[in-house]
């Protein structure tokens, strides 16, 4: 190092993973057992605003993954048993300490970004399971986000390119996705889906099969007013964000928000055009097109609200983060700052209830529990109904697989561990499956019907609309 630039220069530092099983053979040096040791890193280059292109290691542009978050990782490997991956796969890269060590290594000009690197990063839940778990507080979600768009900027293979076109094409746009879900009922209807899934016509093309199987009956969607007013004594204003999934699949759940809020003393705004909060996009790296919708969606909303509900729990957790990415100063942060899950306002809502007759089981929607530390609102909401008797289930805040459009992504491993909740599910003797976010639950309704498994899969909101009553 030249002279006079110590001052200028920091390790990320030179902890390693323990515990290492066996690695893929092309790991490029980077084995925790290995004897490479960590380079220097000029700090200069990583403070800069987002919008000024620098140079990290092996990564470029703006958005780098923060040096002090990798340098928080003290590979203590408590993270190691709550990473469902690791539980899966038992690989020491593809557990949370060992991706870190990998980006680490990247940002230290020790490992460029590989295939190999790049399917460590993929295999990745994105669940947070590990900063829930991890006493330094290391920020691995945010890591990992900044980490996927470096290496979506280099670019994917045509294969991957080709699905997460279709896939970013259609799902985060419901002016899009609507057209697509009409005929696929029509598909449904024809019995078509009978005659593919009798034939096993694609079980060759696992991606496509993963999406076929994880709807069962389209719905029909009706509009909603553009001001639910409240009943009664009035708390205050409140805006309802619809997001794109929720809305054209379980469009039950938004109606039944909107309704009990309003029976809860809000008045609830619903703007026509609101559109995709980001939270696709976020989780995949695409960090332009995540600021520019978290911008839009500011502006869709008025400012005079209360508070922005949100009954998708991923999307709760991205708009959660618009400070983070789009700066505190941002119209957007300011939403973020009022955004509250439905749960958390109608947990203490005078409303009356009668009783529903039922055993059920909740399960932790990552982005819930994980990624905005919600785990007791919804249980406390489920508690009170009268004559619901609730049952922990196991491993309750394990992922189901679906990750947003990870299950699409990566069938297999989303198979995996959809088939353990399910053997939790079936424990528990439960008869309704509550959880809070619509992949989790298409993803938990597909493996409940593969496996026979008379189970109610529902949102905490229409479990509290039958105690409430029309």
């Amino acid at each position: 190092m030249p002279a006079g630039t110590e001052g200028a220069h920091r390790r990320l530092g030179a902890g390693r993973p323990a515990g290492v099983g066996a690695h893929p053979p092309d790991q490029d040096g980077v084995r925790p057992d290995g004897g490479a040791q960590p380079r220097t890193l000029c700090e200069s280059a990583v403070t800069r605003p987002a919008t000024v292109a620098a140079r990290l290691g092996a990564f470029s542009g703006p958005d780098l993954p923060d040096p002090d978050g990798l340098r928080s990782c003290v590979h203590c490997g408590i993270c190691l048993p709550q990473c469902p991956t690791y539980q899966i796969l038992g690989e020491e890269m593809d557990s949370p300490r060992g991706r870190l060590y990998l980006v680490r290594a990247a940002a230290e000009g020790r490992l460029d970004i590989t295939p190999t690197f790049t399917r460590h990063l993929d295999l990745c839940l994105g669940c947070r399971a590990c900063e829930t778990a991890c006493p330094s507080g290391v920020p691995f979600g945010r890591l990992l986000e900044a980490t996927r768009g470096q290496i979506e900027r280099r670019g994917r293979g045509p294969a991957r390119r080709a699905l997460e076109t279709l896939i970013f094409g259609l799902f985060p746009h419901p002016r899009r996705l609507g057209p697509a879900l009409r005929l696929l009922a029509l598909y449904q209807r024809s019995g078509l889906q009978s005659l593919v899934r009798a034939r096993g016509l694609l079980r060759p093309f696992p991606r496509l099969r993963a999406m076929e199987q994880l709807l069962a009956a389209v719905p029909r969607v009706g509009r909603l007013p553009a001001l639910v007013p409240a009943v009664g004594a009035r708390r205050g204003r409140v805006g309802l964000l619809t997001g794109c999934v929720q809305r054209l699949l379980y469009p039950q759940v938004n109606a039944e928000t909107a309704r009990l809020l309003s029976r809860a003393g809000w008045d609830v705004v619903i703007p026509a055009g609101q559109g995709c909060c980001g939270a696709l996009h976020l989780h995949g790296g695409r960090l332009d097109e995540f600021r520019r919708l978290a911008g839009a969606l500011a502006q869709a909303f008025p400012e005079a609200l209360d508070h922005l509900v949100v009954n998708a729990a991923g999307c709760g957790s991205a708009i959660r983060e618009y400070g983070h990415w789009l700066g505190e100063a941002a119209p957007a942060a300011a939403l973020a700052r009022k955004t509250r899950d439905v749960t958390e306002l109608l947990v203490n809502a005078d409303l009356p209830l009668r009783p529903v007759e039922a055993v059920a089981t909740y399960h932790d929607a990552c982005h819930l529990v994980h990624g905005q530390g919600i785990r007791s609102a919804p249980r406390a909401l489920l508690a009170r109904i009268p004559g619901l008797r609730l049952v922990e289930l196991p491993e309750s805040d394990l992922c189901c697989g679906s990750a947003g459009v990870y299950n699409l992504l990566e069938p297999q491993m989303a198979d995996r561990l959809l088939e353990r909740k399910v053997d939790n599910i079936a424990a528990t003797g439960a008869t309704l499956l509550v959880a809070g976010n619509p992949g989790c639950l298409l993803q938990i309704a597909k493996g409940c019907r593969a496996r026979g498994l008379v189970v109610e899969v529902l949102h905490p909101v229409e479990v509290l609309a039958r105690a409430v009553g029309p």
